[in-house]
């Protein structure tokens, strides 16, 4: 399990827990596990499932950007593969995504595939605009990732309620009694007043890049089949107070020694 032995608290109305946010050293040059390590941590920690959501092309990736396509996508797809193999292995759910960076500014995407990256390399260089109308018209979920993180590797704060399926309204990085980075959770408060002033629906995960984990992510009512009931789920929410989700916003403090 996790490096300090902890277990999730779970809660009996809500027993499926997701952590949606989740990084692998085959592919985040910032990661210090592998795909196949940080399954075993989070479902030893009581994790239903996880996210994989590696730093893709312009973001704190580890794969040479001069690779053709089709190797670069293969190779960054690898912490995915590696965590979906033990996952099954395992018992545990694994479902692929990516974070995008656009000049500091980043997004979670989910309900795509490494077939779908391989035919449409132009993802890469899309404007955040181009970004949300391919990921959309492919069936896919954009969510706006710690949009109020304040750091010097940040320009600009710069929001895009137009494009955006969902924001992180909690990002136990920032939440978490563990975090040793950019702890602070007004980032977190700005973050759920920009979802609510929008209507956008709030998710949360851990933002994890190791063993030692964080205990964010969301807790579900019902158990997710696959990663497009997670896309469901999200814009399902759209204009629907956080209240009567039928999910919980984890902090990463749910946890019992």
């Amino acid at each position: 399990m996790g490096q300090t032995g902890e277990i999730l608290k779970i809660d009996s109305r809500y027993p499926y827990v997701y952590e949606t946010h989740l990084h692998t050293s085959q592919a985040s040059a910032c990661a210090k596990a592998s795909g196949a390590q940080m399954a075993r941590a989070c479902f030893e920690a009581g994790y239903t499932g996880i996210m994989v959501t590696d730093h893709f092309f312009y973001g704190n990736n580890c794969i040479d950007r001069s690779l053709p396509w089709h190797e670069w996508v293969e190779r960054f797809c690898a912490g995915y593969e590696d965590a979906k193999a033990e996952g099954d292995r395992i018992g545990l759910q694994v479902f692929f995504g990516w974070e995008a960076n656009d000049n500091g500014t980043e997004f979670l995407i989910y309900g795509l595939d490494k077939e779908w990256l391989l035919t449409h390399p132009e993802i890469k260089d899309a404007t955040i605009e181009e970004q949300y109308r391919m990921v959309n018209a492919a069936g896919g979920l954009v969510v706006h990732c710690h949009p109020y993180r304040d750091e010097p590797y940040i320009p600009a704060v710069r929001i895009f309620p137009d494009f955006t399926d969902a924001v992180e309204g909690v990002n136990a990085t920032h939440a978490s009694r563990k975090s040793k980075g950019h702890n602070n959770p007004d980032f977190d408060v700005r973050a759920r007043e920009y979802a609510q002033r929008y209507g956008l629906p709030m998710t949360a995960g851990s933002d994890i890049h190791s063993t030692d984990l964080l205990f964010g992510g969301i807790a579900c009512s019902k158990k997710l089949q696959d990663v497009h009931d997670y896309v469901r789920l999200l814009k399902s929410m759209r204009g629907v107070d956080r209240a009567d989700y039928p999910y919980m916003l984890l902090d990463g403090n749910e946890v019992m020694e």
